[in-house]
């Protein structure tokens, strides 16, 4: 019988858990929308980093074949698709020459990021990931609902930042299958 209940109260501690999780909550300082899109974010980021926290330098740098890219590169190009999309939707513009020169082959990946991104731990890669989180928060506060339903260009502000969180949620997926055959 204790083992039952022992049973019983591990199943409802991992419920509860994953009920925690499982809220869209508005962080303090936020606006509704764009607090939402911040809890949204993050909830995502946190799923991907769970996917490929404890990976040894080998997984890190794992390819499943020839043009595949390894979980490092893949955390690399989420860090500078949303570093991309701080300078489109904050500042209307697209990278200038030095941002380029920082993100575009962790942004466009293929054979170059297959050279280059490779013989570095994951926590240098989910810390590029969580500075440049960091500043999107930052920037995202200092924003309210009415910016984030403005027009910039084709997309609106909500539009973009849905973008980033959807493009995560792709390569978290991604990354789910890699760890799983490393």
């Amino acid at each position: 019988m204790k083992t039952v209940s022992l049973v019983f109260a591990l199943f409802l501690s991992s419920v509860t858990l994953f009920a925690q999780r499982s809220e869209i909550k508005i962080p303090k300082g936020y606006s509704n929308d764009v607090g939402q899109m911040v809890s949204m974010l993050d909830n995502l980021k946190a799923r991907v980093e769970r996917n490929v926290r404890g990976l040894d330098q080998k997984g890190t740098d794992f390819l499943l074949d020839d043009q595949a890219n390894s979980p490092g590169a893949i955390i690399y190009h989420l860090a500078a698709t949303e570093a991309y999309y701080q300078v489109y939707t904050f500042e209307g513009r697209g990278f200038n020459a030095e941002e380029r020169k920082q993100w575009n082959t962790a942004l466009n990946l293929g054979d170059t990021a297959r050279q280059e991104f490779k013989g570095k731990p994951i926590s240098y890669y989910l810390e590029i990931y969580d500075k440049v989180r960091a500043k999107t928060k930052a920037l995202l506060k200092t924003k309210d609902d009415k910016w984030f339903k403005k027009k910039n260009g084709t997309m609106t502000n909500h539009w973009a930042w849905f973008h980033v969180m959807e493009h995560q949620a792709n390569h978290m997926g991604q990354l789910a299958l890699i760890v799983k055959r490393i």
